[in-house]
């Protein structure tokens, strides 16, 4: 075996440093000496390398893919070197005149490292069908490997799921040359799914290598190498691989995905996920195929190096955790956690002990929200207990195992308690997103959760039949065997499972078992899949619980989508009014009247849109109506910033009520609490009042820095110091689904959870929030953070809601209102605009009027500034 290493010459492509360019000359078994382009970062290091990783491209790309990774592992005090190739017959290495398939693939690999004399330890990463050859490379050289990583790639093509339609479309019977050697069709169609397209210099980087016919028979023999059943020459090569898989359990491994790839889809993530289950997975929801281009591979990478790679080599470990220095907090008075393991109550507990219990546990609404009609159905204890028994035994019986995901598409009510508890029951995993997120992110969120199952109503099955939703499907609402029931593939029916034989249940799922997957709204991008344990799920029910003193004389209307399934778990009745809960603004003052009296409840949980609702319509409400109010003790209003002012005229409606609005999130469903009487006290200030942290809940602030950016390096609770909202208690979320560089990012080792909302704590400790970190505005002048400009904006007597967005590059931004109002869409008139500006306290550039400020689609309540950024820029541009 020879070497030759020699400096390459030649113009590199855009995003290429020269210096890392290298033509190197192995010899293969038969004693013929092939050429290798590599790009290698050895010589620019300025610090011992940690280990070297091994990049390895699939097709049709080549080494230009890693020029990302590549830079940022030169870098620092502890780089990494990194090696990526052509592999033969592609990109800038030679054509060598004969089939390379994958078993020559692997030994080529393997002649390639020798050569270069790689030493321990090393880390492969790969693409395509060099995820697979890296992971092929890996199984052979466990001896001085120190982890693996793969972007969208496959080993197995699982049993009854078709070839990927693209990959099956260009291996027909005279086509498959055409469109991968002939003409570039196959390359440019790679190409044009990036996310966003390419810039020119970018696709050139790509096209170059394969200009011509010849220079791409390499390609076309990749689609043919691709082994799809055992009669296939690479057959037994891919099967070693895959037997080889079960070498890797003990090294770190991480794959990062590219969900809108329509070649390797999550299909195959599931796959390669049972094969690696202790891998680190993180799907970048807006990345497809090429996700070293989409989507910030390269940062993610670093980070698992550093976190997961370096301390299993006996380093000095990574650096200071983020976060790991904070000493600042502010604390409720009584920092009680959740109970211990030895006396926890399991969520379904309260239906255990009143399982004879024939008095009401829930109430659902079955007539239309009037008061001529409206008409009720009553679930006692036991009949609840006794339908989440049979439900358990049911599922287990028709294949639903501990562990298993199960998506909830099912309205809140009777039938979506009934299922959820006896999916905790059994350890099954309850996953819940909102209709309210739309068919395509409905489908991302189900999709991604990785389901076994589907519980659903008509519209949900019929989404998972037109989608391709994995899993058996159960119906709510259709009759068993039905033909609507056949043609939507439904293999049993809730109503059926309510009528299963009581068999023996599994144990109880440990404290520590997943026990939901709840979709955060996707007001500031896509919707997060948030993972809850029973331990975790079961702080949340003790939090409400000693925050509001309930007890079993308590009764609440769930007219907000994340407490309408506590009720049983609280022990406490409940009613869902005759409302879309998905909706908020469907609730109108008769529905919520009519919920209350239909259990004489003394707690309504509803959102501030319900609630704008709720005051618009109370001139509806008769005297009966009214007066059933008078018995609410309590009302709780989350979800966004709720008005003084809206709270205030509530206060007539409901005038022996505690009016409170607790501050949360997906992730912390409870950090603090103020009520009404505070709020009015305290007064307008910069930002929103949430008052003080509630028991067992420790809040502090990052400050930001002057670019508006925050680093975790500090915490502080100083008073009027901005900075992002930290977060520690035993009921926050256990960590994000299938995102682990956004859990890695926003959760620090000892335990704080970055909420991404920025405030400040004022002189008494109440904490203050001024807004969301990703729509803090950076002007010439500092960051200016939102809502409090916008409250005061709001004070102007033509104005119903405004938002302060930025026009222009970061560090220069001019600041532009946007307002929804009386006057006509378009630049705000000369007076109304003179009016806003006196009262900004900032230096505005414009001043718009919108129809309607797009608001979140859970809540209907947080502005999406974002998209209103867009739309007063194109405003402003003439493009609107």
């Amino acid at each position: 075996m020879s070497l030759e290493v020699s400096p390459e010459v030649s113009s590199p492509a855009h995003g290429v440093d020269p210096r890392w360019v290298r033509k190197v000359r192995v010899a293969e078994a038969t004693g013929a000496v092939h050429t290798w382009h590599v790009l290698d970062n050895q010589d620019v290091l300025e610090a011992e390398p940690v280990g070297t990783l091994l990049c390895v491209h699939g097709n049709p790309t080549s080494s230009y893919l890693w020029r990302h990774v590549i830079a940022a592992l030169s870098t620092g005090p502890r780089p990494w070197r990194v090696i990526a190739m052509d592999q033969l017959n592609m990109g800038w290495s030679e054509r060598t005149g004969v089939r390379r398939r994958l078993g020559l693939r692997l030994d080529d690999l393997d002649r390639l490292t020798r050569a270069l004399e790689l030493k321990g330890p090393v880390v492969t990463l790969g693409h395509d069908w060099g995820g697979c050859i890296s992971l092929g490379w890996a199984t052979r050289n466990t001896a001085q490997l120190a982890g693996v990583a793969v972007l969208n790639t496959a080993v197995h093509q699982p049993p009854g799921s078709a070839l990927p339609f693209l990959i099956g479309a260009a291996r027909l019977p005279g086509v498959r040359r055409l469109v991968t050697a002939t003409c570039p069709i196959f390359l440019q169609g790679t190409l044009a799914i990036a996310h966003p397209l390419l810039r020119r210099p970018v696709r050139a980087g790509y096209l170059d290598p394969y200009r011509t016919a010849e220079r791409r028979t390499g390609i076309d023999h990749f689609v043919e190498d691709i082994p799809v059943s055992p009669s296939h020459p690479s057959w037994d090569a891919l099967q070693s691989i895959v037997q080889g898989l079960p070498r890797l359990a003990d090294v770190p491994a991480l794959m990062l995905w590219g969900p809108r790839d329509p070649v390797f889809t999550d299909l195959y993530l599931r796959d390669l996920r049972e094969r690696l289950p202790h891998a680190q997975v993180h799907r970048f929801e807006k990345a497809g195929h090429l996700v070293a281009e989409d989507a910030d591979v390269a940062g993610a990478l670093r980070r698992w190096l550093e976190d997961a790679v370096v301390p299993t080599l006996g380093a000095s470990g990574p650096p200071t955790a983020v976060g790991a220095q904070t000493s600042s907090i502010v604390r409720s008075e009584s920092s009680e956690s959740s109970e211990s393991s030895e006396n926890r109550r399991p969520l379904w507990a309260p239906l255990t002990e009143r399982a004879e219990d024939l008095t009401a546990a829930l109430v659902e609404a079955t007539g239309n929200g009037t008061a001529q009609t409206a008409s009720w159905r009553t679930h006692s204890w036991l009949q609840l207990s006794n339908d989440v028994t049979r439900v358990a035994s049911g599922l287990l019986a028709s294949g639903v195992a501990p562990g298993d995901r199960v998506a909830l598409l099912v309205p809140p009510g009777a039938d979506l308690t009934v299922a959820l508890y006896a999916c905790a029951r059994i350890g099954a995993v309850a996953v819940i997103a909102d209709a309210g997120l739309g068919l395509p992110g409905l489908h991302r969120a189900i999709r991604g959760a990785a389901i076994k199952h589907v519980i659903a109503i008509d519209r949900g099955l019929l989404a998972a039949r037109a989608l391709r939703w994995p899993g058996r499907r159960i119906s709510v609402g259709l009759r068993a065997g039905s033909p609507r029931a056949r043609a939507l593939g439904v293999s049993t029916t809730l109503e059926s499972l309510k009528n299963s034989a009581v068999t023996e249940l599994p144990p109880e799922p440990a404290p520590d078992d997943e026990a939901m997957v709840i979709f955060t709204s996707g007001s500031t991008g896509p919707a997060k899949g948030v993972v809850y344990t029973h331990r975790r799920l079961e702080a949340v029910r003790d939090a409400l619980t000693r925050a509001y003193d309930l007890g079993p004389e308590d009764r609440f209307v769930a007219a907000f989508a994340p407490f309408a399934l506590f009720g049983p778990a609280l022990g406490v009745p409940s009613v869902v009014p005759d409302m879309d809960v998905t909706a908020p603004r469907t609730l109108s003052a008769t529905a919520l009247a009519q919920a209350v009296r239909a259990i004489d409840a003394t707690m309504v949980f509803a959102s501030p849109a319900a609630l704008a609702n709720v005051l618009h319509t109370s001139v509806e409400l008769g005297a009966a109506e009214r007066s059933g109010l008078d018995q609410v003790r309590l009302l709780l209003s989350a979800g966004a910033p709720v008005p003084a002012a809206l709270l205030t005229s509530l206060q007539a409606l409901l005038p022996a009520a505690a009016l409170h609005t607790p501050y949360g999130m997906t992730e912390a469903l409870l950090v603090t609490d103020v009520d009404l009487t505070e709020l009015v006290a305290a007064g307008p200030g910069n930002g929103v009042l949430v008052g003080r942290p509630l028991p067992g809940v420790e809040v502090t602030l990052s400050p930001l820095q002057a670019d508006g950016t925050a680093a975790i390096a500090e915490t502080t609770d100083k008073p009027e110091v901005t900075g992002e909202i930290l977060v520690r208690a035993g009921h926050v979320k256990n960590h994000y689904d299938q995102l682990w560089y956004t859990q890695r990012t926003t959760f620090t080792e000892d335990g704080w959870h970055r909420t991404g909302d920025v405030g400040h704590f004022d002189a008494e400790g109440r904490l203050w929030v001024e807004g969301r970190l990703v729509h803090v505005l950076g002007t010439a002048g500092g960051f200016v953070t939102p809502v409090g400009v916008e409250q005061r904006i709001e004070t102007v007597a033509q104005v119903r809601r405004a938002a302060l967005v930025g026009v222009g590059p970061a560090g220069a931004q001019q600041l532009v209102a946007v307002l929804e109002g009386e006057a006509p869409a378009g630049v705000a008139p000369l007076e109304l605009a003179a009016a806003v500006r006196a009262v900004a306290g900032v230096e505005l550039a414009a001043v718009l009027v919108t129809d309607g400020l797009k608001t979140d689609i859970r809540h209907n309540s947080k502005i999406d500034r974002t998209e209103v950024a867009r739309w007063a820029e194109g405003r402003l541009a003439g493009s609107r």
